[in-house]
């Protein structure tokens, strides 16, 4: 008797070898190359939360999520966007331009964004109940006033700011 290919065994296949080639694309990417300088191997090998400090402390708009903050804002009943973000995650970066345009429109919101880095910060995206990278939560003083995963819509996000916000700034839309 003949083996005759059935569409469950040419799928099979296809997904093993799909796999193979996608395991052989991520030892790729992982392996440093030789040809570059010994700086720049370093910083591959550099822990995530590294980048992601360094990363943060580069950006005026957010500041490096710490629990002692969070409470002193909380205590000045400012208004307070916790960014839960990745390195990592393309919708985190269609997020920033839209957070950073709303602080640059009103800045009488006096609008404070805390950075929640969500690899190494596991605690405390547990703590939030962050399902995953992408999540806003913005809370006036100590009342969570909204919460959102993967929202990219700048008149959504903005609609959401202008109602926390102090009063006298709405939103230019």
């Amino acid at each position: 008797m003949r083996f005759m290919p059935t569409p469950f065994s040419i799928t099979l296949r296809g997904s093993l070898l799909g796999l193979a080639f996608f395991a052989a694309g991520c030892a790729e990417e992982a392996t440093p190359d030789p040809a570059a300088p010994a700086d720049a191997m370093a910083s591959q090998d550099a822990p995530a939360s590294a980048d992601t400090a360094a990363d943060t402390a580069a950006d005026p708009v957010h500041e490096p999520f710490t629990q002692a903050r969070f409470d002193e804002l909380q205590r000045e009943d400012a208004l307070v966007l916790v960014d839960v973000w990745a390195p990592w995650c393309p919708t985190c970066a269609q997020q920033q331009p839209l957070i950073a345009a709303y602080q640059e429109a009103h800045p009488e919101a006096n609008l404070r964004v805390l950075r929640v880095d969500f690899d190494s910060q596991k605690d405390v995206v547990s703590k939030l109940d962050a399902p995953r990278q992408s999540t806003l939560i913005l809370y006036k003083g100590t009342e969570r006033e909204w919460f959102s995963v993967a929202e990219t819509r700048q008149d959504v996000l903005f609609a959401a700011l202008d109602a926390a916000a102090p009063a006298g700034t709405p939103s230019a839309q």
